[in-house]
């Protein structure tokens, strides 16, 4: 099995199986659309359907939302004919809310609130009296209507996992069998991650818990798959276990920088006593696969992201036939209202290129972790820069004399597979211009540990894409090649 089953910055997984199909959503954060929504016949191989908020009316992210903020932790179920979607919003407007549909392709219906749901990681579970139970992190349940809003009694407190363990969170109820399970993570989002579990007679407990536990946590081992937690179980046609869960992939010396942001991986479950055993999650980079986008299409495919909006007044693909037109609001990557239009970046050594037009404006390629960590190659008042945002500074790192016209803008991004020292970072990155005749003239190498989320700190991963900051710029095409 190829691990992880979803590269790149795709956390917070929840899965739920109709008949012989898997859905599955993840967190997003800042970036719009939000909810990625993906497919899958195996639970091995995923195919991105859609995003299940993708419009100002189910999501407003405005300008001061920070990164990192936005959209968290959804959990995805089947019920009654229907699919039921459960978030939280971390910015305006926002806390709990609920969306539904009968195809998780779209569209999904607008937000009902839960406003007196606190908390963040909300589930959906239903008994067999048809009540709808919503557990949140902390751990407290609420029993709610789902349709309504509305919530009954008062809230109660549940089991929390492991006394003294920080962040109980995550958490997923389920009935199987005579028993109904707790699942949570516990121990922080970071090296400690893990995932524990309860179980008791019923939705309300009380519960007990694995004497087992954490049934998984990669902590202080050697593995090179970190951080491993925030999961979801789901049962195949053929009554076999899986679980799907966050972990990272670090790299470099010490303390170690993952810089693709938490991925979706996949282990199997079998059952002992009635309690679910975990077995080994294997990794490996995912296979090769390149992706051209001609923006040939009239709308953006589902795997193009924004920061916080995005409206055709600023970017579309319908005002110069097969181009991208990008127009600023925002005049550099530092700015949270940019113009920015890119893909997660999903493997560890990869080659993003794309043919831009600056005519009279500016714009580039830019590879971004946040407001103040990113790297981009940029055309600007007939020069092509490389610059680098870390932390508080922010440097022009080499320039060269633009070409005439349109050009093509390339990074590399190249795991270090030898480290030098403790503090050699995870990859480099290296931009260029490519040449008429197919060379690339490369202007700088940087370090990637400074994209990395142990640098940054927050939530999300790296997002490789095209932006504006003056003017119109237009992008023909964007070529994305994983490199083995």
């Amino acid at each position: 099995m190829t691990q992880p089953v979803i590269p790149g910055m795709f956390p917070d997984p929840s899965v739920c199986r109709v008949g012989e199909d898997y859905y599955l959503v993840c967190s997003s954060f800042e970036y719009f659309p939000g909810i990625p929504v993906f497919h899958s016949r195996d639970l091995v191989h995923w195919t991105q359907i859609g995003n299940a908020l993708d419009r100002p009316s189910q999501l407003r992210l405005t300008a001061e939302t920070p990164a990192s903020a936005g959209i968290y932790a959804p959990t995805l179920r089947h019920h009654d004919g229907r699919f039921w979607l459960i978030v939280t919003s971390v910015s305006h407007g926002g806390g709990n809310m609920v969306f539904t549909t009968t195809d998780p392709a779209g569209p999904w219906s607008d937000p009902v609130l839960l406003p007196d749901v606190g908390g963040i990681d909300p589930d959906l579970a239903w008994d067999d009296d048809g009540n709808c139970w919503c557990t949140v992190a902390g751990v407290q349940q609420y029993r709610i209507d789902p349709s309504t809003g509305e919530t009954f009694g008062t809230p109660q407190r549940l089991w929390s996992g492991t006394p003294k363990a920080k962040a109980p969170e995550a958490p997923h109820l389920y009935r199987i069998g005579e028993h109904w399970y707790l699942m949570i993570a516990e121990g922080g989002t970071e090296r400690g991650h893990a995932v524990s579990i309860a179980r008791g007679p019923s939705p309300n407990g009380p519960f007990e818990p694995c004497p087992a536990n954490p049934i998984l946590s990669h902590r202080s081992t050697d593995e090179p798959v970190q951080n491993t937690g925030h999961a979801d179980l789901v049962q195949a046609p053929d009554g076999s276990w899986w679980m799907v869960l966050l972990a990272v992939r670090p790299g470099g010396g010490t303390p170690g920088w993952h810089v693709l942001g938490r991925e979706t991986f996949l282990a199997p479950v079998t059952w002992s006593d009635g309690w679910p055993v975990v077995g080994e999650l294997t990794s490996g980079d995912p296979g090769a696969v390149a992706d051209l986008d001609d923006f040939d299409a009239g709308e953006l495919r589902p795997c193009w992201v924004s920061l916080r909006d995005r409206s055709e007044q600023h970017c579309t693909t319908k005002e110069r036939s097969g181009w991208l037109t990008l127009h600023a609001r925002g005049s550099s990557v530092d700015d949270p209202a940019v113009i920015f239009v890119g893909r997660r970046q999903q493997h560890l050594s990869c080659r993003a290129r794309t043919l831009l037009d600056p005519a009279e404006g500016s714009g580039g390629l830019a590879v971004r972790l946040d407001e103040e960590h990113h790297y981009e190659i940029e055309v600007a008042s007939g020069e092509v820069r490389v610059l680098a945002r870390i932390g508080p500074l922010r440097t022009v790192v080499a320039s060269r004399p633009a070409p005439d016209g349109p050009v093509v803008l390339v990074v590399q991004v190249d795991e270090r597979k030898t480290m030098w020292e403790a503090r050699s970072g995870p990859d480099t990155l290296t931009f260029g211009v490519e040449e008429a005749d197919g060379t690339v003239t490369s202007l700088a190498t940087l370090d990637g540990k400074y994209l990395s989320t142990e640098v940054s700190g927050g939530f999300t991963g790296r997002v490789i894409g095209m932006y504006a900051t003056a003017g119109t710029v237009g992008f023909d095409w964007f070529d994305y090649q994983p490199l083995t």
